[in-house]
């Protein structure tokens, strides 16, 4: 949608696609990224995400991260350079329109399979 525009773009960002459970010294689940409710992040965890997430707008398109290894270290904080001091975009990143064509792929559901499944799980939850 966005492809062909020169003052805008969408560039997914996958630092929290792989990521594990952080672990204590004792493998169990570090409970200090996490809020008192266990389910949203802390101030320690949302600064790691807010750190994976920076990088990985430094990362060159498909080379980001797709991971977060949790380790606390202000060290691993990726900054611009001389050569790339800007954010990484699918054309900066050195993808062509055609490259851009050829990820493009049909959807592996089609539309109406949807929609028979939602008609279907109504009739039964009502029987």
């Amino acid at each position: 949608r966005y492809e062909e525009r020169e003052d805008f773009t969408v560039v997914m960002q996958p630092f929290f696609r792989n990521t594990l459970l952080p672990l204590d010294s004792n493998g169990k689940p570090d409970l200090s990224f996490f809020a008192a409710d266990c389910f949203h992040f802390s101030v320690r965890g949302y600064a790691e995400m807010a750190m994976a997430l920076w990088n990985n707008m430094l990362e060159p398109v498909g080379k980001k991260q797709t991971y977060n290894n949790f380790t606390h270290d202000r060290s691993k904080l990726k900054c611009p350079n001389p050569e790339k001091p800007f954010l990484s975009t699918l054309r900066n990143s050195g993808f062509r329109s055609s490259d851009l064509n050829s990820e493009k792929t049909k959807p592996s559901v089609p539309y109406w399979a949807v929609i028979v499944a939602a008609v279907a799980g109504v009739l039964v939850g009502s029987l």
